[in-house]
């Protein structure tokens, strides 16, 4: 169990020091768009679909979409890079709840997969090609599915 431990401690630490750029917050305020676009230095592309915005910010680093509600909040997120993203910065107030839920995940080859009422998220990839993404079922606008976040 220890090792476990020690293991999951290494594998956290190594994330923390190769994640690419990701600034919304899940459950927040679209605000952080034109910051996200200036920090990342990236290419802004943003989509009116039906009952959402999707700002697509493109850089070298890797592309990051914020999926918008029309009242402003981000309901998803997704991204692919070359390496993870920070996921304490992009969950923000979800944080807590994944990392309770990947404490139960057993470490394999294959994606990480969460699926709880007040969090989904599938995160997946190789080094230089990861890719995945999060939302919060109950903020899909009312039409969309979770289909739309990619």
């Amino acid at each position: 169990m220890e090792n476990i431990w020690r293991v999951c401690t290494l594998a956290c630490a190594a994330l923390l020091l190769f994640t690419l750029p990701a600034f919304a917050v899940l459950g927040g305020d679209a605000a952080s768009v034109t910051n996200d676009q200036l920090h990342m230095q990236a290419m802004l592309r943003s989509t009116q679909l039906k009952g959402y915005t999707m700002h697509e910010l493109i850089a070298p680093s890797g592309t990051v979409r914020e999926y918008v509600t029309a009242q402003g909040k981000v309901f998803g997120i997704a991204w692919q890079g070359p390496a993870r993203p920070d996921f304490q910065k992009l969950l923000g107030t979800y944080f807590q709840q994944f990392i309770a839920a990947g404490k139960n995940h057993r470490r394999n080859n294959g994606p990480l997969v969460i699926e709880q009422p007040g969090l989904v998220l599938y995160s997946g990839g190789h080094m230089r090609a990861f890719f995945g993404k999060a939302y919060v079922p109950d903020m899909l606008p009312q039409g969309v599915t979770a289909d739309a976040i990619k």
